[in-house]
């Protein structure tokens, strides 16, 4: 298809268009909130990059991508079907990746539960259609982007309360990436 400048167009649907990015993630309560904004600026001022604006911290549970919006409401289905653990997950370490320049805060033993939990969430999104990022759950939550390897910086334990977990869309503003919650699950079992 050439449109009117002359350059090859490809006709998408609108539905792909404007489809809403979205994931699952273990979603912070306001003290581990603070907690992860405080050990984010501590390293920020070895690593430089961007910090990680504090309402996005996150941990990504399941990442769908553009989604279909007229399939919110499966994807809610999918998520209450899920049974909800009540644990604490301890981020207790903090790393580089080289690749993508993040400085993150993770976990060096992640609760059973936990793990449970994400895998039921992926099977269900899988027996009812949906795709998503297939690499292994490695829980973290990404503290600055374009920054420089922190080195062996002061380990601090952050402890997380986890009693369920949201469906969050990705939203760009002036200010870059925002992340809002549409919808949570917090049945507990």
């Amino acid at each position: 298809d050439i449109g009117v400048t002359g350059v090859q167009t490809c006709a998408l649907p609108i539905s792909v268009i404007t489809a809403p990015k979205l994931f699952f993630a273990l979603w912070p309560d306001s003290e581990t909130r603070r907690a992860l904004s405080t050990r984010s600026k501590a390293l920020h001022k070895i690593s430089g990059g961007r910090l990680t604006r504090p309402e996005n911290l996150h941990l990504t549970l399941a990442f769908l991508g553009p989604t279909d919006a007229t399939r919110l409401a499966e994807l809610e289905a999918v998520a209450t079907s899920v049974k909800l653990v009540n644990c604490s997950l301890t981020l207790d370490e903090a790393g580089y990746w080289k690749h993508n320049k993040i400085v993150w805060a993770g976990s060096s033993k992640v609760p059973d539960k936990l793990v449970t939990m994400v895998h039921d969430l992926r099977e269900a999104l899988k027996k009812s259609g949906f795709r998503f990022d297939p690499k292994p759950f490695k829980p973290h939550v990404s503290l600055i982007r374009d920054a420089h390897d922190p080195g062996e910086a002061a380990k601090r334990s952050i402890r997380w309360k986890v009693a369920g977990f949201s469906l969050v869309r990705a939203y760009r503003d002036e200010q870059g990436l925002l992340y809002r919650v549409v919808s949570s699950c917090p049945k507990v079992e």
